[in-house]
């Protein structure tokens, strides 16, 4: 079996290296062939994440890079779409590169179709509202991360629906104690564009590091996060990532609660459990979930509520053990790389003997099944 994955980005992406690019040893053991095709270049993501102008020549030439490729797609056997084929182009674009291609697997790990259907420019939403809806409709198979997603999948019209979560290489992540003989540490990990949710909760944080209570830890924000509020502050890296992670004592994911953030899937409360670590988390889409109040970590929407979480896990080492321990059960039975390994390559084996990919294929109604774990 032959598969085109077309994801949007290199390993360096994050939703790219988590929902696509880290099952390729596993498929390759299970004897599945896959030529991989991202579409933006890494100097995209490193202006993404830097602030500085988009490398607009390496994008167009990124897109007709993916036009060519495109034609010889009708020698696999399945192609694995990382959210769209062209990003911000109207669906007839992809309509038109599909017909003669073979079935193909859509793949979301977040609301993408919010910033079309959403957008404050009512020439996008007119163009692209339904974009996505109709790439969904389309496909053999469509994978989601989350409820909120599934969801929409399914009123769109998918004829198959599974909810596959983002998951963790556990091999990869230590679970243990954090730095005995200091504060306990506040921990966050994302990247520039996300570290604006840190405002949320800068109140609580001031209050207990400037009570000398916690000190914090943040990896790949920027240098102004939380006003310049004392903090460990480290550069992302993917090398170096968990070794950070496993010197906290408190992970935490503050959220708005918004449709786009409902359609977040959670992994930085996935990649603190991992590792053993008690977690503190805004009750926002699938961050209820993930979390079980009072068993792997607590559920936070006000100041006050935040403020008492935190002090509470401050407070008590074994509260923390206890809590990340559960935590790390959870992710062992419902995150983990080598469980959900297994299923993808049935589901896309599966999907690799659907076919009918033109808008007069199969609609949703009767054959629709939504999977959910």
């Amino acid at each position: 079996m032959r598969i085109l994955l077309l994801s949007r980005y290199s390993p360096r992406g994050p939703s790219s290296r988590l929902r696509h690019y880290q099952f390729l040893p596993a498929l390759a053991e299970a004897g599945i062939s896959v030529a991989v095709a991202p579409l933006l270049p890494d100097s995209y993501l490193e202006a993404l994440y830097t602030g500085q102008p988009r490398p607009l020549r390496s994008i167009a030439m990124a897109y007709a890079a993916r036009i060519r490729q495109m034609a010889a797609a009708e020698t696999f056997d399945l192609l694995w779409i990382e959210k769209e084929l062209l990003p911000w182009f109207p669906y007839g674009a992809e309509r038109w590169i599909l017909p003669s291609a073979p079935p193909y697997v859509v793949d979301f790990d977040d609301a993408w179709f919010h910033h079309y259907d959403r957008s404050r420019w009512p020439l996008v939403r007119r163009m692209l509202g339904s974009k996505l809806d109709r790439v969904m409709r389309h496909a053999a198979l469509v994978t989601v991360g989350n409820d909120y997603l599934a969801k929409r999948a399914e009123t769109a019209g998918a004829r198959s629906v599974v909810i596959l979560p983002t998951v963790v290489d556990l091999a990869r992540y230590p679970a243990g104690p954090g730095q005995a003989g200091h504060l306990p540490a506040v921990g966050w990990i994302g990247s520039p564009i996300t570290d604006h949710y840190l405002s949320l909760v800068e109140e609580p944080l001031r209050r207990m590091v400037t009570g000398n209570e916690v000190r914090l830890c943040l990896v790949g924000a920027t240098p102004g996060a939380l006003g310049g509020l004392p903090a460990g502050r480290h550069a992302w890296r993917e090398d170096t990532e968990t070794r950070h992670i496993a010197a906290f004592d408190i992970g935490i994911m503050p959220l708005a609660d918004t449709p786009w953030e409902r359609g977040k899937c959670g992994y930085k409360l996935i990649q603190y459990m991992a590792c053993g670590k008690p977690v503190v988390a805004s009750p926002v889409g699938v961050n209820r979930d993930i979390v079980e109040h009072g068993v792997n970590g607590f559920l936070a929407e006000t100041p006050q509520e935040w403020t008492d979480a935190l002090r509470r896990l401050a407070a008590s080492p074994d509260l923390r053990r206890r809590l990340g321990a559960a935590g790390r059960a959870k992710v062992e039975r419902h995150y983990s790389l080598a469980g959900t390994a297994p299923r993808l390559i049935e589901l896309l084996r599966a999907a690799a003997g659907c076919s009918g990919n033109g808008d007069g294929g199969t609609t949703a109604a009767s054959g629709l099944t939504a999977e959910r774990p």
